[in-house]
């Protein structure tokens, strides 16, 4: 059975919600807000929304219909500058062009049906294979060939006393990309007036399946398009990771991070250690691991000294995959019109830990009729 969080957790995400059918500006200087605008036409026709969800103070995150896409954070700096800390396009037509659709970063998306990886694109589940759509070489990568980044989701404005959020719905039906089950899934994004954006998500479906859902947002606390994330210092709340093979897919070990490249349980420069030449970040020509989490604090801390911004992740999750931003190509020019090279952005997905389906020793990301998935991550940002 799936671990969930406590009953307090999700309360903590649905209450003092409440539904607003339209956009709900603020009423008052410092009120949080809710803002509703188009943001580009689907070749299909299909209107696509952009949501901005402001604290009031200095944050703005602002979320597209098209796969629950995080289009921007803005956070203060120092000085109380804002900034947009996370990767993207300032169009619909920005992810929707070949390159992109080639690449596919995933910049900002919330991913499902399964994070991250399985291998040999297939699992085992009651005694039933389920082939899946193979599109990482023979591994399914974020879902499949078409996964949850890729659809267009409902959306509902939902305000708080002093909080401003948004929930986002997707059917999944059964069968979609190989997975078993019709899978309902909401995504809320909430912004708090202490310039938290925190992610809760929730999962249901009529038939055993395995769920796995993260956001894939590339940050750059010096600012989108500044360059390379090398000098900002990570600390992770880690001392074991899952070491992966020569297609990213764990072995199965839970290994120590003590000795290796991997050690950020004190807080490191993203860069010292990425061209080590340990075998595994030649493997994944850097950081792309799933580090294992310890429990008791926050999962993940970054500063960028420039900026003097902060974030700290904290999640009810076990586990946290560090991606440095290595198969950034140049190709992709984002929001401030400057390109995107290896290295520009990094991700902290929290989730369970990848191909969980095929390792019977990981924690089982399995989903049966009679539970709910939840899961919620908290990114808390502020500036010294």
């Amino acid at each position: 059975m799936r671990p969930v969080p406590p009953l307090a957790v999700a309360a903590l995400l649905a209450g003092g919600l409440m539904s607003v059918t339209a956009a709900a500006p603020a009423s008052a200087a410092g009120a949080s807000a809710v803002t509703k605008e188009p943001f580009g036409t689907m070749p299909d026709g299909t209107k696509i929304d952009r949501y901005t969800l402001s604290s009031g103070h200095g944050m703005k995150v602002r979320v597209i219909t098209f796969g629950g896409i995080v289009q921007s954070l803005e956070v203060p700096d120092r000085r109380g500058r804002p900034g947009n800390v996370a990767l993207g396009f300032g169009t619909l037509d920005g992810y929707l062009s070949p390159t992109y659709r080639t690449e596919n970063p995933y910049f900002g998306a919330i991913i499902g049906r399964y994070g991250n990886r399985i291998g040999d694109a297939r699992f085992t589940l009651d005694g039933t294979t389920y082939p899946l759509t193979a599109n990482d070489g023979k591994n399914t990568l974020h879902g499949g060939a078409k996964g949850f980044d890729q659809r267009v989701w409902k959306a509902e404005p939902v305000r708080g006393r002093d909080s401003a959020g948004l929930r986002l719905s997707y059917v999944s039906p059964d069968g979609e990309e190989g997975y078993p089950g019709t899978l309902r899934t909401t995504v809320t994004y909430t912004v708090t007036p202490k310039n938290e954006l925190r992610i809760g998500y929730e999962a249901t479906t009529d038939k055993a399946t395995v769920v796995n859902l993260t956001n894939h947002t590339y940050f750059n606390l010096a600012g989108e398009g500044s360059g390379d994330i090398y000098d900002h210092r990570l600390q992770l709340g880690a001392s074991k990771y899952t070491p992966v093979d020569s297609t990213l897919i764990p072995t199965g070990e839970i290994a120590p991070v003590q000795g290796t490249p991997l050690d950020f349980r004190k807080a490191t420069a993203i860069g010292e250690r990425i061209r080590d030449g340990h075998p595994q970040m030649v493997i994944g020509r850097g950081y792309d691991h799933n580090f294992v989490l310890d429990g008791g604090g926050p999962a993940a801390r970054v500063t960028e000294p420039a900026s003097g911004r902060v974030m700290e992740v904290r999640t009810t999750e076990p586990g946290i995959q560090f991606y440095s931003g290595n198969f950034l190509t140049g190709r992709l020019v984002g929001t401030s019109g400057r390109m995107y090279r290896q290295g520009d952005g990094f991700c902290l997905e929290t989730q369970h830990y990848p191909d969980s389906p095929n390792k019977p020793n990981f924690p089982s990301t399995t989903l049966r009729p009679d539970e709910t998935y939840r899961t919620t991550t908290t990114y808390a940002f502020s500036a010294r």
